[in-house]
């Protein structure tokens, strides 16, 4: 591994829609090899979160441009950036290109050059693959039912706000999918060299050991 990695930062993407399981599978991953993690949907969730809670519109695109630009991921800390209301604004502004290009140059940066020391970065989102980190080591796009990410977000969910029905949950990530796949600016899409991930019927014990066999075998490659 130690060849493969001085070369430069090694770097996993993971693409997907909304509660396919890529975040959990992106940690662990960052865990095991002792990598560098950024949930880039913290990101524009952290543009919504600033917001609406200056009482903006999240449709506004001028003002969710000067959010993203004035953006660092400190602003956020401790704020709760999961709930369904700044999971609906995140998936707008994620739409607009004026806020995705303020916040490409964070994620290459993080990508290139990751914190703290860690020799690789993983990174997940729904572009990482397509737009972000093209020349990324390793793809992944994640996957599962829709049936089965809404009851995941849900039970995530319905303890915040126990009238939440499973329906509305499902109804939710559908309208989301929609547009994320339909932004003219950086769709939601599988890059063609991206390992197709299917989490319905695994485990994320299952889904890690797949990912897993996928890097060690690019790490062989390198070194042999």
């Amino acid at each position: 591994m130690d060849r493969a990695m001085d070369r430069k930062s090694f770097v996993v993407a993971l693409d997907g829609p909304a509660a396919s399981g890529k975040g959990t599978l992106g940690r662990l991953i960052a865990d095991h090899y002792g990598f560098a993690y950024l949930d880039t949907g913290s990101l524009y969730r952290g543009v919504a979160r600033r917001l609406l809670d200056a009482g903006a519109d999240p449709g506004d695109e001028a003002a969710a441009a000067r959010a993203a630009k004035e953006f660092s991921l400190d602003q956020i800390d401790g704020r709760d950036i999961r709930t369904r209301e700044v999971g609906a604004a995140a998936s707008k502004v994620a739409a607009m290109p004026s806020v995705r290009a303020a916040l490409l140059d964070f994620q290459r940066r993080f990508a290139a050059n990751p914190p703290g020391g860690a020799r690789g970065a993983v990174l997940d989102g729904r572009d990482i693959g397509t737009v972000v980190c093209p020349e990324a080591d390793v793809k992944f796009f994640v996957v599962a039912s829709p049936e089965v990410r809404a009851r995941r977000r849900w039970l995530e969910l319905r303890a915040a706000r126990p009238s939440l029905t499973e329906r509305e949950v499902f109804e939710d990530l559908a309208e989301r999918d929609a547009r994320d796949a339909a932004r003219a600016d950086a769709p939601m899409t599988r890059a063609e060299d991206a390992e197709l991930l299917d989490t319905t019927h695994l485990t994320i014990e299952a889904a890690f050991a797949a990912a897993r066999r996928v890097i060690d075998g690019v790490f062989q490659r390198c070194e042999g």
